[in-house]
């Protein structure tokens, strides 16, 4: 019990400390991310494995086999580094410093205002910002489609790199946390409907989807709660509700879905994957010409999401 009323504090440390800190460069040069290293770990495995030559159920079972060992390995190593920190003095606040390092609202931030900022200045500016937060082909954007780009990135980042890692906390203290964290990396690595990775990657890509679900329509819900001053509950809910199903994935749809909803946004729509051309829906009917502007409302929007994520772990902290 005195451990889970101590992952409050922690969290809420966590929140606070990546908001003002974020990632800082001199500390990630000399030392290897958290990420990284998970990263790491994926690759090795995967290298021992994953045979191209193997037959599809076997690629299968060895998929399953490194998501397994992945995640037990995550839950069992965030438990005795939890244990740990917290019996130290002031343990709950070295356990939030470590939590901070798996929490991405202040780089998510940063990233997204650099192509609002990039915009502001010309197009140039802004296709090279938003080439190093999305994985379509932005040698062709124009200005519209860098600004949504950006939008799009910031909804699904905002689930998958803030309320989701605070979901599994509150959950399960630092183990759910970084095995949440453990799972998305792979997912990121191996979770592909490629040659390579369609059968190895099935049951990381299948798990990915599950954890992220319930925080996916929980960050969607939290846009539409923070939407009074910037823009219309009754939109946002109206587009939640309609267009969230329409994304290629079953979650990224839903906060994508809400902030163009609340904003008065269409976002989405055909992009370019690889020189591939890729159909797909337009988000919302609202305005398409998503400029510098727009992404700073989108960031207001998300900085309000954030801050309701705090004023939760408080109100736990208190209750429990």
């Amino acid at each position: 019990m005195l451990t889970a009323v101590l992952v409050f504090p922690a969290l809420l440390a966590a929140l606070l400390l990546d908001r003002a800190v974020g990632e800082p460069e001199r500390l990630w040069r000399r030392l290897p991310h958290p990420v990284v290293l998970i990263g790491r770990v994926i690759t090795a495995l995967e290298a021992r494995l994953l045979r191209p030559s193997d037959d599809p159920a076997t690629k299968r079972r060895q998929g399953r086999l490194l998501i397994g060992a992945l995640v037990a390995a995550a839950l069992a190593l965030g438990w005795l580094v939890q244990l740990a920190l917290l019996a130290l003095p002031l343990g709950w606040l070295w356990l939030g410093a470590v939590m901070s390092t798996l929490i991405a609202q202040k780089s998510l931030i940063d990233h997204v205002r650099a192509v609002a900022t990039g915009l502001a200045i010309d197009v140039e500016a802004g296709r090279a910002a938003v080439a190093r937060i999305v994985g379509r082909d932005t040698a062709e954007l124009d200005a519209a489609g860098i600004g949504r780009a950006a939008t799009e990135s910031l909804a699904e980042n905002l689930s998958d790199g803030v309320i989701a890692p605070v979901f599994w906390a509150v959950l399960l203290g630092l183990p759910g946390l970084l095995a949440y964290k453990a799972i998305n990396t792979a997912d990121s690595m191996i979770g592909y409907l490629n040659e390579r990775y369609a059968d190895f990657g099935r049951a990381t890509a299948k798990l990915d989807d599950l954890v992220n679900l319930g925080p996916a329509r929980l960050t969607a819900v939290f846009c539409i709660l923070m939407a009074p001053g910037l823009g219309s509950v009754g939109q946002g809910l109206k587009v939640m509700w309609r267009d969230s199903r329409l994304h290629r994935s079953p979650n990224a749809g839903w906060p994508e879905a809400a902030m163009a909803g609340v904003l008065g946004l269409e976002l989405s729509g055909p992009r370019v994957y690889g020189g591939r051309a890729s159909d797909e829906p337009w988000v919302g009917d609202g305005n398409p010409d998503v400029g510098s502007e727009e992404i700073a409302q989108a960031l207001r929007l998300a900085d309000r999401v954030w801050a309701l994520a705090v004023l939760l772990v408080i109100a736990l902290w208190i209750v429990t």
